[in-house]
């Protein structure tokens, strides 16, 4: 992999990721763009104690813009965009339109691909191994930044998710505390701990190796499956076999594994619905866990993805109405043995 890093026009930071050593990335971003100014504020919740980011500078971020007009696309054809290049293989920019920013965090666009119509299942492995790449990278770049503590890469797809550019990409948030998820794994990886002198990550997964009933993809390095307690009407869980903290800690084996399964596991999200010829594909949420930077657990803690679409049935939505939005309790209507099931069914023909 050769890393280039270069400026954009109002001074963002700019990374091409190319799986070529030979490739040269001089193009110069020509547009008149003013400095980015953000109105990002957090604020901690009395009551809950959590944060909330205040962006309203985000109001004005590109809102679905026709696939001429798109700004993760190359710059071709004297149309200028956020990556200068004519070509690229994986770029990585800071967001214009930040939650997080300054002393405060940072956010990060990551373009998995120049064609504007694929996503990531469309990916090769090789593709796929140089986005691992770049998402490794940059935690490790992003958990050195003064005042972060958590570095979080996740992709949103399909517009019920709320993606308002249509390009395959994803993000990265660098968060300037550990959030409330991870504080409540942490919490329960200590209780576990004192209970029993085991691990808990170790423990959810040897259990669902033994069940067996909600496994749904299993190499030498990885196991996926639908958690006993699944919030989504489809939820995938991705952990190594063998426990890392975050993406730097990944070993070679795990590493060179990864693009198979995971290229496997998002084909069949898009086979679950049978949603007919020129249906808009599954929607998903793809979250990559990590350890916090700085935290006495970070050894415990174990590195894993969570995928899941909050379509329920073909034409229906998993809606977070007045128990989930109002009280973070989940009702699931699709049985996660069931949901298993359902993901192995539809497995690539050999």
């Amino acid at each position: 992999m050769k890393k280039t890093t270069t400026r954009l026009a109002d001074g963002r930071e700019l990374i091409y990721y190319d799986s070529r050593d030979d490739v040269v990335r001089d193009a110069v971003d020509r547009r008149p763009l003013d400095p980015v100014a953000t109105a990002a504020e957090i604020r901690a919740d009395r009551l809950l104690g959590d944060h909330v980011a205040i962006a309203s500078h985000r109001q004005a971020r590109t809102y679905h813009p026709p696939a001429d007009e798109c700004p993760l696309c190359p710059s071709r054809g004297g149309r200028h965009s956020e990556i200068p290049a004519a070509d690229y293989d994986v770029a990585v920019f800071e967001n214009r339109f930040p939650s997080f920013a300054g002393d405060r965090g940072r956010c990060e666009v990551v373009c998995f691909t120049p064609d504007h119509d694929a996503s990531f299942a469309d990916l090769t492995e090789d593709q796929a191994a140089l986005v691992l790449a770049a998402w490794t990278d940059r935690t490790a770049e992003l958990s050195q930044l003064p005042g972060v503590e958590q570095v979080f890469c996740f992709e949103n797809r399909g517009a019920e998710i709320g993606v308002t550019l249509g390009h395959p990409h994803g993000q990265i948030y660098a968060y300037p505390f550990v959030t409330p998820r991870t504080e409540r794994m942490l919490a329960s990886l200590a209780a576990h701990r004192q209970a029993t002198g085991r691990n808990l990550f170790d423990d959810v997964l040897a259990d669902e190796r033994t069940d067996g009933r909600r496994i749904v993809l299993e190499g030498d390095h990885w196991t996926a499956f639908v958690p006993y307690a699944a919030h989504w009407p489809y939820e995938v869980h991705l952990y190594p076999k063998r426990r890392a903290p975050d993406l730097l800690a990944l070993d070679d084996a795990a590493r060179a594994e990864f693009p198979r399964l995971y290229l496997e596991l998002l084909r069949r999200f898009d086979r679950i619905f049978d949603t007919g010829a020129g249906a808009p594909p599954t929607p998903y949420i793809a979250a990559w866990h990590q350890a916090p930077h700085h935290t006495a657990q970070r050894a415990d803690f174990a590195l894993h993805l969570e995928l899941f679409t909050i379509r329920r049935t073909s034409g229906k939505l998993k809606f977070l109405a007045g128990s989930e939005s109002g009280m973070n309790v989940f009702i699931n209507d699709v049985p996660p043995e069931a949901a298993a099931e359902r993901l192995r069914e539809v497995a690539s023909k050999p």
